[in-house]
């Protein structure tokens, strides 16, 4: 997009475009989302900035009244596979602050200055500018919806030392951590989360979301002991373990029906909802990536007016995506559970589950373990291709984490003995977030070209409205 372009998309409000740029007001200092409420300021004042993080390290500071630190994130990440996209990925997985940015570029296979230079050309912010700016929002959720002391928020948040994390909320607040947390919807007396009942948290959307198609698939091929899907159609929760970087969680995520109502495609689209959730950490600094593996599950960060106006010009799924505009394509929670689970089916994660899981200390209703990690299943069944696969995990010959090179990772996967293609495609579909994947197998029919790059979505509609039918 052009700048006269954005800004038309500023002067109608349009969500459509919220998170894929922000703009900035010269008069007063202050950064929006695209569909920020207030008045439309004037052409002359406004800048654009492709991330949030551009627009601090030019002095701006969040807009109060919109939060655009809690827009969805840009569905390009996950849509691109070169190396700003696998970077952002890495990046919003929390790799900056438990690694640096030498891990980071030791993941993505450049030198740090190279990965400097990339992202700073495109997204005119380099990767420590891009962590301080998720390490804001995560200190501004913790301040606003928990009790913790905020001497611990600082350091749950990333940040190397309370100075750091005090200069920083000031910078992108313009206010003190306190003032911050006064400011919260409900001010002093509102209800925040303790350690115990967990984070409440609004995982936020664009446009329509499909919640129904998206919580069958969940409850369907739910393990026991590691998730569980309670309540009725249309008001269901699930619930699941995570294992996480420096500990574990209990995740919850409500059903909302409100989030299938179609919000328009045009100027002046509604910015979209969200899913309410609660995420119940054994350490804080778990958040951010908790956050990030629930959104890829979920599929919050997909564009549904890209995705549905392409698939729209096709006879065959014209209907389809009328009947359920918004519809998304699940990711996965933990990849290389979703990668164990593609191969062995939901009976076979049960049975692992059962034997090599780690139990956790305090059950929480139906939900007893952490599934497996690859290194456990390894050595306890070393044998076959599952065996193949848990071994390849481990050592990283096979890598499935945010920043993986989705091409790489299929050929090793394609390498192991035994590995059916069918599986390979769930795995890049489902662990890899990919969004363009036809479905592989001798009897499946091909699927045409044209619905590039959205094949995965395609399939999607594809496979509701068979269930649907039956």
């Amino acid at each position: 997009m052009d700048e006269e372009t954005s800004y038309e998309a500023v002067r109608s409000r349009d969500g459509r475009f919220d998170g894929a740029f922000f703009f900035a007001v010269r008069t007063t200092g202050i950064y929006c989302r695209p569909s920020c409420p207030a008045v439309t300021p004037k052409r002359r004042n406004v800048r654009f900035f492709p991330t949030a993080a551009a627009a601090q390290g030019s002095g701006f500071r969040a807009c109060r009244r919109c939060r655009p630190d809690a827009v969805p994130g840009s569905a390009e990440w996950n849509v691109r596979a070169d190396v700003v996209g696998r970077a952002m990925r890495l990046i919003g997985d929390g790799v900056v602050d438990r690694e640096g940015v030498g891990g980071l570029a030791d993941r993505l296979g450049y030198s740090a200055r190279q990965v400097q230079r990339q992202l700073t050309a495109e997204l005119c912010a380099g990767p420590v500018a891009l962590a301080r700016a998720q390490r804001a929002h995560t200190a501004r959720t913790l301040l606003q919806t928990t009790e913790l002391p905020i001497t611990e928020i600082a350091f749950a948040s990333g940040f190397a030392s309370v100075r750091q994390f005090n200069d920083t909320v000031r910078a992108v607040y313009a206010t003190t951590p306190s003032g911050l947390r006064e400011a919260a919807p409900g001010g002093r007396g509102a209800r925040r989360g303790s350690p115990a009942a967990g984070i409440p948290l609004r995982l936020a959307h664009r446009g329509p979301y499909q919640a129904g198609p998206v919580f069958d698939l969940l409850e369907r091929e739910s393990v026991p002991g590691v998730e569980e899907v309670t309540g009725v159609a249309g008001a269901r929760t699930y619930r699941r373990t995570l294992r996480l970087p420096y500990g574990h969680a209990v995740v919850a995520v409500e059903e909302r029906t409100g989030a299938t109502r179609a919000t328009g495609t045009g100027p002046g689209a509604r910015p979209g909802g969200w899913l309410d959730a609660r995420l119940r950490l054994t350490d804080p600094r778990d958040l951010t990536t908790a956050v990030q593996r629930l959104r890829r599950l979920f599929d919050l960060d997909a564009d549904p007016y890209a995705v549905d106006e392409r698939l729209a010009e096709d006879a065959r799924l014209a209907p389809l995506v009328a009947a359920r505009p918004g519809l998304r394509s699940p990711g996965a929670a933990d990849p290389a559970e979703a990668a164990v689970r593609a191969l062995v089916g939901t009976a076979g994660a049960e049975r692992l589950v059962r034997r090599y899981g780690t139990a956790l200390d305090t059950p929480s209703g139906g939900l007893t373990h952490l599934f497996p990690e690859p290194a456990v299943l390894a050595g306890a069944e070393p044998d076959g291709t599952l065996g193949a696969l848990a071994a390849a995990l481990a050592d990283g010959t096979v890598r499935l984490d945010p920043g993986a090179d989705r091409d790489e990772a299929e050929a090793a996967l394609r390498a192991l003995p035994g590995m059916d293609p069918a599986v390979v495609a769930t795995v890049r579909v489902r662990a890899l977030a990919d969004p363009d994947v036809p479905p592989a197998g001798p009897t499946v029919p091909a699927v045409p070209d044209e619905w590039r790059p959205w094949r995965s979505y395609a399939v999607r509609h594809l496979l509701v409205e068979a269930e649907a039918r039956h």
